[in-house]
C-alpha cells in the first residue's frame, strides 16, 4: 500500500480498528484484481493524508477478508463505508470523483 495514512485492515483488526474507534473512519472495500478499486485509491489515500488526526481510513481486501464484508452486505466493489460511533452512517458504491467521497466525510465529522 502506497499511502502509510491508510490503515491495511483485516477481519481480526476490524473492530478494534474501526468500531471501536473514537473518530469517525472510512472503509474502502476492495480487491486486486478490481480496475475501479484501482482508480479510487489516490483520492482515498489523499483524504486519508488530508484528514489525518480527524478521520481513520482503511482498506479491507474482501478476497482475504471475507467475513466483515459479509456482515455488511458488501455485494460489489468498490464500496466505501463511514463508520461514526461503531456505525455505518454513510456509503458510496462504485468509481466516485474524490469530490464526492469527501462531501460524504463531511457529513460525518
Amino acid at each position: 500500500m502506497a499511502s502509510e495514512d491508510v490503515l491495511e485492515l483485516s477481519d481480526s483488526s476490524f473492530e478494534t480498528e474501526i468500531i471501536n474507534s473514537d473518530i469517525p473512519a472510512l472503509v474502502d472495500f476492495w480487491a486486486v484484481w478490481c480496475g475501479p478499486c484501482k482508480q479510487i485509491t489516490p483520492s482515498v489515500e489523499a483524504l486519508a493524508s488530508e484528514y489525518k488526526g480527524k478521520v481513520k481510513v482503511g482498506k479491507l481486501n474482501i478476497d482475504d477478508h471475507t467475513n466483515v464484508p459479509q456482515k455488511y452486505g458488501i455485494r460489489s466493489i468498490p464500496t466505501l463505508l463511514v463508520f461514526k460511533g461503531g456505525q455505518v452512517v454513510g456509503q458510496i458504491v462504485g468509481a466516485v470523483p474524490q469530490s464526492k467521497i469527501e462531501a460524504e466525510l463531511k457529513k460525518h465529522m
